[in-house]
């Protein structure tokens, strides 16, 4: 008889002090980007993914919480965004110091945030599908993972183009193409390096907040 995969154990709900602190950092953080934003239309733009997952996370705290691995990522993923909010992300000043050190032609913050955009993903979608469906470690779940990140990634490039073509004053900040006709290509290439590096290298500290076994993965 072949033993039945152990299920993942649902994390406990956050508790006041990790919650108040996670909402702090992320409430400062949002005040500071929205205070004289360079473009406000853009601003709105940019942070409004942010605000969405920081109103649902608070809404499922108790009913479904997810991984403090998954949680701090969150936060994390959401700075990005609003740092690239205030500014625009070709107007950065860290992306524009990284410019001037390495002599490159453009601000690449964007890339960071598109790197991300894989990252950050890669372990939420992972939780969601090991709780919610009988998939576990192997490489199903880990292609699965891959391809639904460079999907959303995919999705949200027609959403900025929709965006651009309402907006015509909104679009080149929104966009953020810095004239490389090359620019949707990287960014697509790079959610699917982020994503690939977070299964990589958080699968197993994953796994064992999930209280997985850690053993080599199933084929």
């Amino acid at each position: 008889m072949i033993a039945a995969s152990p299920e993942p154990v649902a994390p406990s709900p956050p508790g006041r002090l990790a919650s108040a602190l996670w909402a702090g950092v992320f409430g400062a953080v949002l005040l500071w980007s929205g205070w004289r934003p360079h473009d406000v239309t853009t601003w709105a733009l940019e942070v409004s993914p942010a605000v969405i997952a920081a109103t649902l996370l608070a809404a499922t705290r108790r009913r479904f919480p997810l991984t403090r691995l998954a949680y701090g990522l969150i936060l994390a993923h959401a700075i990005v965004l609003m740092i690239g909010g205030h500014w625009t992300y070709a107007r950065v000043p860290a992306g524009d110091w990284f410019a001037d050190a390495f002599g490159l032609a453009r601000n690449h913050y964007d890339r960071l945030g598109h790197l991300f955009q894989g990252f950050v993903p890669a372990i939420v979608v992972r939780e969601l599908l090991l709780r919610r469906t009988p998939l576990r470690p192997g490489v199903w779940l880990t292609g699965l993972v891959f391809w639904v990140c460079l999907g959303f990634s995919a999705f949200y490039e027609l959403i900025e183009w929709w965006v651009a073509l309402l907006s015509e004053e909104a679009a080149e900040s929104f966009l953020g193409t810095q004239g490389d006709v090359w620019d949707t290509q990287w960014d697509l290439f790079l959610c699917g390096v982020g994503a690939a590096a977070a299964l990589l290298a958080l699968s197993r500290i994953h796994d064992r907040a999930l209280g997985l076994p850690l053993g080599p993965e199933p084929s």
